[in-house]
């Protein structure tokens, strides 16, 4: 059956952890789990449940939710769909591995395992689309391209009109950081999302349960961001200026804004700084001084 690491989990930060833990049915056939503002789903059909996510190591959540699953249901937990490779979204699922066997996208597993990711390793990989008959109901696992990161994929429930949209339905809050995200191609599906046919209901991994708005909200934050970002660099500043000149103060009222923005801007440049080629070329000496700190690295120098 499923493989299992046996990394261990990442430290727990100094807080209470899972104090808050609810399980709500969003549908007939889709319960929506979670605490500490992170939630998973599962899907009930007559055969089988499928448990998407595990949660952030030191909460004890999907231990919590296992034993939730086996009071209320009589049908047992044959697939953990893993929606991406990130620790707070695997850790723990190995705790469904005496009945489950996990599923997720091909690109998954050598994060998994380089990582050393306290999860269950996907037994079942795909590489664009795949469905699940658990008995009554059936379920599309979606993969649109390089998004969050390279393995990221949605689970729909056309059934229900439900779409689990673990970490692409953001909407107005920041994601931390852009470090392994695909800008351009997130873009691309977040408006593939907006218009998907068949929801009603969204689940994002964290925040409340919403619907198709969310996937706007999120695409225009990172446009602006893209592009301010951009226009700055082709003027030829450096990232300490344009980390002094970008505020997006339209985008305030989003949350985690004042706590994440500078470090979106950082990576969102880094992204931009591998995908264009100024006209002018860094020089050796600059090289090193970029290397060493990346402040000092020059983006663009007006054409001689």
């Amino acid at each position: 059956m499923t493989g299992l690491l046996s990394g261990q989990a990442t430290v727990a930060q100094e807080r209470e952890w899972g104090v808050n833990r609810s399980l709500e049915q969003v549908s007939p056939s889709v319960y929506r789990w979670g605490s500490d503002n992170q939630y998973g789903a599962y899907i009930v059909g007559s055969d089988a449940i499928a448990v998407v996510d595990g949660h952030y190591c030191p909460s004890g959540t999907v231990q919590w939710v296992k034993d939730e699953i086996e009071k209320r249901h009589d049908v047992p937990v044959k697939y953990v769909i893993l929606s991406h490779d990130h620790p707070d979204h695997v850790c723990n699922s190995q705790v469904f591995a005496d009945t489950a066997i996990a599923v997720g996208h091909k690109n998954i597993v050598p994060h998994l395992k380089r990582e050393n990711r306290p999860s269950m390793v996907p037994g079942i990989t795909f590489e664009e689309s795949m469905e699940l008959d658990l008995g009554g109901i059936t379920i599309n696992l979606l993969f649109l391209g390089p998004t969050h990161s390279d393995n990221l994929i949605q689970v729909h429930v056309p059934e229900e009109k439900v779409l689990i949209a673990i970490d692409m339905a953001k909407g107005k809050s920041l994601f931390p950081d852009y470090r392994d995200m695909d800008v351009n191609s997130m873009l691309h599906v977040l408006g593939m999302y907006e218009r998907w046919p068949d929801v009603e209901i969204v689940l994002p991994g964290h925040g409340p349960v919403t619907g198709q708005e969310n996937f706007a909200h999120q695409r225009r934050y990172i446009t602006a961001l893209r592009d301010t970002v951009l226009d700055h660099m082709v003027a030829g500043r450096t990232l300490q200026e344009i980390r002094d000149i970008v505020t997006l103060e339209e985008f305030s009222d989003y949350g985690a804004f004042d706590r994440f923005l500078d470090t979106n801007v950082v990576t969102m440049w880094g992204y931009l700084y591998r995908y264009r080629e100024p006209n002018n070329r860094i020089t050796e000496n600059e090289a090193v001084e970029c290397r060493m700190d990346v402040t000092q690295c020059r983006t663009s120098d007006p054409v001689q």
